[in-house]
């Protein structure tokens, strides 16, 4: 192992010497972003399926309710549908589509469509019953005991529901996210499917607001969703969060109303500083302050605040910047998959960026001067890192390159190809495709793995998960990322 380890860091340092400092086609890295999540498909696969060493699995999903949970994403390189992080998943796609979706070229528009069609058409599948959710497909201690393919999976398919009066706000609330900011990405191309999507997140917001609670408190789902995706930071931001998308899709002003009303009691104050599949608040707070930035809502000018009060956060010449970056200017937040912290953070700095474009506005952190066009130059540095310009001089994005992770931390990935091997690879034979120094045999084409340490340093190591694992919820945002990036090639950082 330390034969491979030790090549792997002379190629990489021959690339820092040719490749630092390089443009980037962020084209390119846009279509590959997106087409990595047809590698994450459960269910049965179109005939356009573009990952073509991937099959069918997961098709009998929901069984135990006697119901058809098929479709939706693996969240990672795991063979787990888990209900949180996948509605986060598509509100960050919708979301990109919304801000960034009329500069993408037309068959990246069309692909990121169909990205976010994929997991709406499972989530609506999720809230179909009344006054209930299904949460996860998959029993996680199983599946991460085995290293199986998704096509060969024989562990507890468990299906998972929370029926009221009990609580599932965070998912719910965050599943009526996904519905409404999904609504409006297809409100001009599919209007019919996208009345159905926003009538549904009227419903998923309903249950989130009625029974209040996290849905990792509920004891048939406590000791599967943790420690993987336990709610960890409460439910009410996903219930403001909810509103806000409702607000923003439907322009009614009882949701406008609530998340005035709710501001204070549901905490939009506090954990400013975070965004990912747990956390909503900076993103709430982007979201909203365009009602303040654009519509002049000055009753919610406290969410633009503290919109602003993040972004402060994230300058290092600003007084008030505490976000740490490693030695050569990543984001890092310690606790693993690093690289989601970079993809979301820049993409709020880019939204943020456009609200501010649209009035001429900066903000003023101290006296420091923060223009859109340094939300912009701050933005592409993440993006320009992810892509090769960092001391590994390594690509984190797979497939992007010639210098990129060979080893990554995939069970469809590693192991042979049903196409190539279709014959059965039970729960403990994949182990020694697991253990092989060997690269992956099917290259996951846009994955953006967990990312460096803190140092920038990174071993293309195959069992330290924390690094070399792919979500799509760090790829989530960079669609949006990426697309500014390649409509505006020659920004100047």
């Amino acid at each position: 192992m330390k034969e491979w380890r030790t090549l792997f860091h002379v190629a990489v340092f021959a690339a820092v010497l040719t490749g630092m400092g390089s443009s980037h086609d962020y084209g390119d890295a846009l279509s590959k972003a997106i087409i990595f999540f047809e590698g994450q498909r459960s269910g049965f696969l179109p005939q356009d399926q573009r990952v073509s060493w991937r099959g069918n699995s997961g098709l009998s999903d929901g069984w135990n309710y006697n119901t058809d949970l098929t479709g939706g994403y693996y969240d990672a390189g795991d063979n787990v549908k888990f209900g949180f992080p996948m509605a986060f998943t598509t509100t960050m796609l919708a979301w990109s589509v919304l801000e960034f979706g009329d500069v993408m070229p037309p068959n990246e528009l069309r692909n990121s469509l169909l990205a976010i069609r994929w997991a709406t058409d499972y989530l609506l599948k999720t809230v179909s019953q009344p006054n209930r959710i299904f949460v996860q497909v998959g029993d996680p201690n199983s599946d991460h005991g085995c290293w199986e393919r998704p096509e060969d999976m024989d562990t507890a398919r468990t299906t998972y529901a929370i029926d009221a009066p009990n609580a599932a706000s965070d998912v719910a609330g965050e599943t009526a996210a996904a519905l409404a900011a999904s609504s409006m990405a297809f409100r001009s191309s599919d209007p019919g499917y996208s009345e159905t999507l926003l009538r549904n997140a009227v419903t998923a917001f309903e249950f989130a607001d009625n029974y209040r609670g996290a849905y990792s408190d509920n004891d048939n789902v406590k000791y599967n969703a943790c420690p993987y995706y336990c709610d960890f930071d409460g439910y009410q931001d996903e219930l403001l969060w909810g509103a806000a998308w409702l607000r923003r899709a439907t322009q009614d002003d009882n949701f406008l109303d609530y998340i005035q009303s709710n501001g204070k009691t549901l905490g939009a104050d506090d954990n400013i500083n975070e965004f990912g599949w747990d956390n909503k608040h900076a993103g709430l707070n982007v979201l909203v302050s365009k009602e303040v930035i654009e519509g002049k809502i000055y009753s919610l000018e406290s969410y633009k605040s503290s919109a602003e009060s993040f972004i402060c956060t994230l300058i290092p010449e600003s007084p008030s910047s505490h976000i740490d970056y490693t030695p050569g200017g990543l984001v890092y937040r310690p606790g693993g998959s690093n690289l989601q912290h970079a993809t979301s953070i820049a993409f709020l700095e880019l939204v943020y960026a456009n609200y501010l474009t649209h009035t001429s506005e900066a903000i003023t952190c101290g006296n420091v001067y923060v223009s859109a066009q340094t939300l912009r130059q701050h933005a592409k540095r993440q993006v320009d890192y992810i892509l090769g310009d960092n001391p590994m001089g390594l690509s984190y994005m797979v497939g992007y390159s010639n210098y990129y992770p060979q080893r990554i931390h995939h069970r469809a990935s590693s192991l042979p190809s049903i196409k190539d091997h279709p014959q059965f690879i039970a729960c403990k034979e994949g182990s020694i495709y697991y253990n092989s120094t060997n690269p992956n045999p099917n290259v996951l084409v846009g994955a953006i793995v967990g990312g460096p340490d803190e140092n920038d340093d990174y071993l293309d190591d195959r069992a330290d998960f924390r690094k070399s694992e792919p979500t799509t919820y760090i790829n989530a945002p960079f669609v949006g990322v990426l697309a500014y990036f390649a409509a505006n090639p020659n920004f100047i950082s």
